[in-house]
């Protein structure tokens, strides 16, 4: 997208008197924060504080799920790092526990890949996996999503407004998607001192722990950043072992949980095995379950380290509880197995440089994330 365009529809949506929160969103992609490069938006899909307001309310609608009970922001929590930090997994219709962790959708508008074995390539079309999941939101179909929504009288007109005509397949994915794509997330105190020059913007052990990362333990080699920004990934799939067997230190399930339905709402949830073939495997198959190519056997996606600190717990199985858990893991070799990635290999840290890597990881919480709760948390609550 020009950025010509997306100011044409920040100053748009300041003249028509739109809400200060679309505003803000639209500004954050015309002007990224520190550290995070120009935001990728598609040519078919621009932004326009229309889309975003409309793609917010639905992210936080439970009437896009079949029974009514789930939206996106219950497992894509705000106040949580828009995950889920109570369970390794997070919980679907019915009670249903699912086979891998929430990722974040902090700074989704950056990835070429979803999910976590990459199954798909595009923003919009991604929102369809979970819609349609039997054990995620359990849509029985996409014409039953659509008529629920046509059917809301507090949407009338709202796709009109967004796209000029009615819901569709298209726009549902496209109005989604451009609320995601404004959930950015930047300006930590390790873009301020490696970025913008700030020297006392982290404290020493942050700056051992950098020097390590790039260095020693060579976590840069996966976890990549470039000379004026840094995205922390190569976009690539590794094998660290992590669907080869239970890692010891496994965050336990339990019979039952107690998970926030809303804001307010607390309730236990007893977890169940999903219906899905991949919630009865004690191992994740990653990549190769969508390739079928051996060489992909327990790949899984790098993610993004921004706002690690807020997103617990870790691993696509949610499997280590905190980045000291992390860090050990990697220091001790990963999980060994056949088709271990050759970058994966044992490290010789002590207890001084594990904590010093933890204080690098924690000084990359964007100075954001309040904001960004808060301008999610505007929006009512769908029923």
């Amino acid at each position: 997208m020009a950025l010509g365009t997306l100011l044409g529809a920040l100053a748009a949506a300041s003249a028509a008197g739109d809400e200060d929160v679309d505003v803000r969103a639209l500004a954050r992609v015309a002007a990224p924060p520190l550290g995070l490069p120009a935001v990728p938006v598609p040519a078919d899909n621009p932004l326009t504080a229309a889309k975003v307001a409309l793609g917010r309310k639905l992210f936080f609608d439970r009437r896009l799920s079949h029974n009514r009970t789930m939206s996106c922001a219950m497992c894509h929590i705000p106040e949580q790092g828009f995950t889920n930090n109570e369970v390794a997994t997070p919980v679907g219709v019915r009670g249903r526990s699912l086979p891998r962790n929430a990722p974040t959708t902090y700074n989704v508008a950056y990835q070429r890949s979803m999910f976590h074995d990459a199954r798909d390539t595009s923003l919009e079309n991604q929102i369809f996996g979970p819609l349609l999941s039997p054990d995620e939101m359990a849509n029985p179909s996409v014409g039953f999503l659509l008529e629920t929504i046509a059917g809301a009288p507090d949407y009338a007109g709202l796709f009109e407004a967004a796209f000029g005509g009615p819901v569709d397949v298209i726009k549902l994915g496209q109005a989604l998607a451009s609320y995601q794509r404004t959930v950015l997330s930047g300006n930590s105190p390790f873009d301020r001192w490696h970025f913008g020059g700030e020297s006392d913007a982290v404290p020493d052990a942050a700056r051992r722990g950098y020097a390590l990362f790039t260095g020693k333990a060579g976590c840069v080699a996966c976890h990549a950043l470039g000379e004026r920004d840094a995205l922390f990934t190569d976009h690539g799939l590794h094998n660290t072992g992590i669907g080869y067997v239970l890692v010891a230190g496994r965050a336990e399930r339990k019979d039952a949980v107690k998970v926030e339905l809303m804001p307010g709402v607390v309730v236990p949830m007893k977890l169940k095995r999903g219906s899905g073939g991949g919630a009865r495997r004690e191992k994740d198959l990653g990549r190769m379950g969508i390739t079928d190519d051996p060489r992909d056997l327990y790949a899984f996606k790098t993610p993004s380290l921004r706002n690690v600190a807020l997103t617990a717990p870790y691993m696509h199985d949610g499997s280590l509880r905190t980045l000291a858990d992390v860090v050990r893991f990697y220091r001790d070799g990963g999980t060994p197995n056949p088709a271990l990635d050759p970058l994966i290999r044992p490290l010789d840290l002590d207890d001084d440089e594990v904590a010093a890597l933890v204080a690098f990881l924690e000084s990359l919480t964007g100075d954001d994330v309040d904001e960004l709760t808060a301008d999610a948390r505007s929006v009512a609550v769908g029923n």
